[in-house]
């Protein structure tokens, strides 16, 4: 199977403008023959901490899936990305979706946990992420789910190909200059080699789509600080055995990378490790997992949960069923 994994620059919260961004990115895929084509999580939006996210959330049977279900139909492929989903319950959920060549959702899985300041603006799931796509077997994982070991047991062996893609962002050149340009180093690497090593604790290749560009927003920790960065990470297609196919590492700007894998599940190649990380965070990330996973918890209760949805009328539909 050919498949395609893209790198967009978001416009953040500005929904049409991303959909029109990611539409021609999907083009230029299908162009080089794809025939299943991953977007970057939150694909409709973009992420950093700003507020307009929590009014950029979309309904189940909004633009997020008409966009996804369309461009798979006319196109003959599969198409799959994230957005902040509005449910029945008044929560917005970070859900994956996997479209199918004939215009239907062929599964939905909803990010475990959010990461950091992403506790603003949705909640997490509790699905196994494994998506029945007819000739195979798909397993859906987000950002830092791929460096979590309770990732890698629920798709491990069970899954043809893994799909799902990424916002990651840097660690800012805060002072001292010389400790936090390592530290960003080092969280760059981690961006682009968890998908790729990801593949060898589960036995199947991965196709991984990312976000590029600058950011620049408030930081919910540390009231009147802006945050100034980039997004990190890459577009990246690995096989099975965690070898790197194809990347284009954020510094490229918007495109695609394309190459042939074959989705089947292999025999694991690594023993997943009895620790909750795969790899290790650094100290400005495990800090801030913590620091703003509290403060984000609390600004989604005040502003964010049970807002209508940005479209429809407000109208929130029912969610679909898991699979």
């Amino acid at each position: 199977m050919r498949v395609a994994a893209l790198l967009l620059q978001p416009a953040i919260a500005e929904i049409d403008a991303n959909l029109e961004s990611c539409a021609g990115l999907v083009e230029g895929a299908v162009a080089d023959g794809a025939q299943l084509v991953a977007l970057p999580e939150f694909f409709t939006t973009g992420g950093s901490f700003e507020p307009r996210l929590a009014g950029a959330t979309l309904a189940w049977d909004g633009a997020a899936r008409t966009f996804l279900c369309g461009l798979a139909r006319d196109h003959g492929i599969y198409l799959g990305g994230s957005f902040l989903c509005r449910d029945a319950d008044g929560e917005v959920r970070n859900a994956y979706l996997l479209a199918g060549p004939g215009g239907e959702v062929l599964g939905r899985h909803d990010k475990d946990l959010p990461t950091m300041w992403e506790n603003a603006f949705y909640v997490g799931g509790a699905d196994d992420g494994v998506i029945e796509a007819g000739d195979f077997t798909a397993g859906a994982a987000l950002c830092w789910e791929f460096m979590r070991s309770r990732t890698a047991r629920r798709l491990r062996g069970r899954v043809d190909v893994v799909v799902g893609g990424s916002n990651w962002w840097s660690i800012p050149r805060w002072p001292p200059q010389a400790v936090t340009r390592r530290m960003d180093a080092a969280n760059e690497r981690n961006a682009t080699r968890a998908p790729a090593a990801f593949a060898r604790w589960v036995g199947a290749p991965v196709v991984h789509g990312s976000m590029c560009g600058p950011i620049r927003s408030r930081l919910p920790d540390l009231p009147g600080v802006t945050y100034r960065g980039r997004f990190a990470g890459a577009a990246l297609i690995a096989d099975a055995g965690g070898r790197t196919l194809a990347v284009r590492p954020a510094g490229a700007g918007p495109g695609h990378v394309i190459a042939d894998v074959r989705p089947r599940r292999s025999p694991p190649l690594d023993p997943v490790p009895e620790r909750f990380w795969l790899h290790r965070r650094g100290p400005v990330p495990a800090l801030v997992w913590h620091t703003q996973r509290a403060v984000g918890r609390r600004w989604y209760r005040r502003h964010a949960r049970g807002r209508p949805a940005a479209e429809l009328g407000g109208r929130v539909v029912e969610r679909a069923p898991q699979v």
